[in-house]
């Protein structure tokens, strides 16, 4: 009779206990993402980044957005341009909701008559502010109206969740923690521990290609550092924002890599110029000023050209940005090659400020978050020795997102209660218009108009150029009118673009993502590497 050593069989059994461990892990299709910003709201009507980033992948838009963000078919398989002022949209067969009910016109209805009502911090408003009526014709037609042509209307409606009509009647936005989260899309709503993280689960009976993941957990860690170590120590599978003085430490291990893409979100300032004189700017010696400089073109020429964004590109961002001149990054609607930034040039900004009247500078504050954008505070404190080696002494002031969205309209009349700040803008419909619309067009908060222009800046002939070009539908005029409103506007700089940021994951060795340009995680985009 053969014998089997004791030591052969337990080599045997801990070989197959492996083998098993590691089956087990393959299949066991858990996903753990962690992100940089935390969700502050579960109600599908915000159009804060954070809070898209999680809802749309439980409620889908009628058109989804490709990784380039044009739209492309979703709930709707088909639409077109009746006349100027009609669209038709054609809803897919036999989708249903989590609950199992079909989907309706009269779910689309409902949801842009919530949106357009709602009262959350930031909207989808600005997108479908034309609309004047949802009609149906049939289960399956979806007749929209607008109040003047909307040529573009395509791009907005690819922007927000369609919700069940049903489960959202008269609901609150809590409501969307439980009863009312009932979306179409390929994961349900689990759980929401605020400040910590979100529990997303696989919805079996998705009318698209099956989700891979069981369960997905979104983690929210804003520390950079942890998240970067929780990858590197197999606790997350996935990672977004990766900031550029970590890229190293992943591109060096041997369990995770990296993949990136340009994004939409530019970084600017954005300078205060709404008051003849602003309480907020001193001279040399700390005394007022008789008048704002901010309201004299040459200092805010002066101030870009004292700018280094190849320098901040290349080192303060390590490589994870690129110089901006304009409001759109390159590949996306309307970015225009022809435009580039302003050349660093402290010599010419020294001379304008003298011009103007300033050659001994002048004092500012200028805040930033430290807590949203890769970067943010240590980009802010570069510019502020930028700024003060041309004469502008720079108070800089670095606080959480959250403080600074205050800040903006914190003064008196509602202008920010700082004469310059940096903040980050990406077209959620990836489109030139939109940009133009929220940043530099004057504000108007009942017609949607200048939603982020916290400046005081206003243009009537600008604001004409680009409410042609929103309603021009030939595509080739309608890009001549963007492209002119563009360089108007870059050269009255009441804003003043300093950089693209590139969108950076951190994954497991073993899987791959599609990198989108509105740097969103999507988990039905992750898939094992082949």
């Amino acid at each position: 009779m053969k014998r089997i050593s004791f030591r052969a069989v337990a080599a045997a059994i801990a070989a197959l206990a492996s083998a098993l461990a590691g089956h087990a892990a393959a299949t066991a299709q858990e996903l753990r993402v962690g992100v940089r910003a935390a969700l502050d709201t579960a109600d599908p009507a915000s159009s804060y980044s954070p809070n898209r980033n999680i809802t749309l992948q439980i409620y889908e838009p009628l058109l989804l957005q490709d990784a380039s963000l044009k739209p492309v078919a979703g709930l709707a398989v088909a639409w077109r341009m009746r006349d100027p002022t009609t669209w038709e949209f054609t809803l897919r067969e036999g989708v249903k909701f989590h609950d199992g009910s079909p989907l309706t016109p009269e779910d689309v209805a409902a949801t842009i008559a919530r949106n357009m009502a709602t009262e959350v911090p930031q909207t989808y408003k600005s997108d479908i502010r034309e609309i004047v009526s949802v009609e149906a014709e049939g289960p399956r037609t979806v007749i929209l109206r607008t109040r003047a042509p909307s040529p573009q209307l395509p791009f907005g409606i690819a922007t927000f969740g369609i919700v069940s009509a049903r489960a959202t009647r008269d609901a609150t936005p809590e409501d969307f923690r439980g009863k009312a989260a009932i979306g179409t899309g390929p994961y349900r709503w689990s759980e929401w521990t605020p400040g910590q993280g979100v529990t997303l689960t696989r919805n079996p009976d998705y009318w698209g290609a099956k989700p891979h993941w069981d369960k997905v957990q979104f983690r929210f860690v804003p520390n950079d550092s942890a998240r970067v170590a929780s990858l590197l120590a197999g606790d997350l599978d996935v990672i977004d924002a990766v900031p550029p003085g970590l890229t190293q430490r992943i591109e060096a291990s041997s369990n995770a890599h990296l993949l990136s893409t340009t994004a939409i979100m530019m970084l600017y300032l954005q300078l205060e110029m709404g008051r003849a004189q602003s309480p907020y700017v001193t001279d040399a010696d700390g005394k007022p000023l008789p008048k704002n400089p901010f309201q004299d073109i040459r200092v805010r020429h002066a101030l870009s050209y004292a700018i280094n964004r190849a320098g901040i590109a290349d080192r303060a961002m390590e490589g994870a940005a690129e110089p901006a001149g304009q409001f759109m990054a390159p590949g996306l609607d309307n970015h225009d090659p022809a435009l580039k930034p302003l050349p660093y040039d402290p010599a010419k900004a020294r001379a304008l400020l003298a011009e103007a009247g300033y050659p001994k500078g002048f004092n500012i504050t200028l805040a930033c978050s430290n807590d949203r954008y890769p970067g943010d505070a240590r980009v802010c404190q570069a510019l502020g020795q930028m700024l003060g080696a041309v004469g502008i002494k720079t108070q800089v002031e670095t606080v959480p997102i959250s403080i600074l969205f205050r800040r903006r309209s914190a003064g008196p009349n509602g202008l920010p209660d700082v004469p310059a700040f940096m903040l980050g803008y990406g077209a959620p419909n990836g489109l030139a218009t939109s940009a133009l619309t929220s940043l530099v067009q004057t504000q108007d908060r009942d017609r949607g108009r200048g939603g982020n222009n916290y400046t005081g800046y206003s243009n009537p002939k600008l604001d004409a150029m680009i409410e042609s070009a929103m309603v021009e539908p030939d595509e080739a005029k309608r890009a001549a009118l963007v492209r002119e409103a563009t360089h108007v506007a870059i050269g009255d700089t009441p804003v003043v673009p300093v950089y693209f940021t590139k969108a950076i994951w951190g994954l497991r060795r073993d899987l791959t993502l599609t990198p989108r340009a509105d740097s969103f995680t999507f988990v039905d985009t992750i898939r094992p590497a082949k």
